[in-house]
């Protein structure tokens, strides 16, 4: 009988409100990789970078965002080009315009206008002193600014969640729970809350809405890698094997250096009598992990497929 040592639930941790954030706690709070990253500084997309203040982590979650709606770097580099060419009152298009998709298109939103930066669709319909005021940006008038409502509105939510984990480490559930529940009212789609949330009732076994949470974290941000490993162990927990291992594999794709979704896959092949299907992620474990006391079982399992599968069939 395999032992699952991999198989447990996790919550997104923080560490309190910080001024600047280095590549491993950005990569950690908007779940991307390394590669990522560094495909982004390739395609002009951001600047290289050793860590990053906040408003660089909204700039970065903006680009995540405007991917996932299916826009190339090609074409979100091209309008965000033309947003401060055509705009030159806009330093940082992606922290301070609302800049999303829609169908193929990257649009920005100006004043109550939205308009086609690269086209430039719709700057015709203003005035010369309308333009003026819509795309000056003094410091002064920054918190007038829809940006700034979002920025602040971000901060709100990154600062309530913040005090959600210290609650929680301090043995405060109810009050943990509170600070959550406030960060999705500021924040919808802060798939984190919805994460630790879901922790929390799993934590108390109320596996049901343990489930509502962990899908609602699904919803809110679908290449969210950890909603995903941890709806997986939900549904193991629930003796929904085949429903586990779906929300496994979709862990791996959004993040194929996962290393505990590579064990965990591995467990359930082996378990229902697909070594060969293991051997794989067993492996893909190893590379990711080879120093972990879970290395030790990982290499246990492959020795014992090697010897009972390949071995008896040579």
């Amino acid at each position: 009988m395999l032992r699952r040592g991999r198989a447990t639930i996790s919550r997104v941790t923080g560490e309190g409100p910080k001024q600047r954030y280095s590549r491993r706690e950005a990569r950690r709070l908007l779940n991307l990789t390394e590669r990522r990253l560094k495909r982004w500084e390739e395609q002009g997309l951001i600047e290289p970078a050793a860590e990053y203040d906040f408003v660089d982590l909204v700039a970065l979650r903006t680009i995540a965002k405007l991917q996932q709606g299916g826009a190339r770097a090609p074409r979100i580099r091209r309008a965000l080009e033309a947003i401060r060419e055509k705009l030159k009152g806009v330093e940082n298009p992606l922290v301070e315009l609302r800049v999303f998709t829609e169908g193929r298109k990257v649009c920005v939103q100006v004043g109550n206008q939205t308009m086609e930066p690269v086209s430039g669709q719709l700057l015709l319909d203003f005035g010369r002193d309308e333009m003026r005021r819509l795309v000056s940006f003094p410091v002064a008038e920054a918190q007038r600014s829809g940006a700034a409502r979002r920025s602040g509105e971000a901060l709100r939510a990154e600062a309530l969640f913040q005090r959600g984990v210290e609650l929680e480490g301090a043995g405060d559930v109810e009050g943990a729970i509170e600070a959550y529940e406030a960060v999705i009212a500021a924040d919808p789609g802060f798939a984190g809350a919805y994460v630790n949330l879901g922790t929390i009732y799993f934590t108390a076994r109320d596996l049901k809405k343990a489930e509502h949470y962990y899908r609602r974290a699904v919803e809110a941000d679908g290449a969210y890698a950890l909603a995903h490993f941890n709806l997986g162990n939900l549904y193991e927990e629930l003796g929904k094997r085949a429903d586990a291992l779906v929300e496994y594999q979709l862990a791996l794709k959004c993040n194929p250096q996962y290393a505990d979704a590579h064990y965990n896959i591995a467990l359930l092949y082996q378990s229902s009598g697909q070594p060969l299907k293991a051997v794989r992620h067993w492996k893909a474990y190893l590379k990711l992990d080879p120093g972990s006391p879970w290395a030790v079982i990982a290499r246990r399992e492959l020795d014992r497929i090697y010897r009972e599968t390949i071995l008896k069939n040579s």
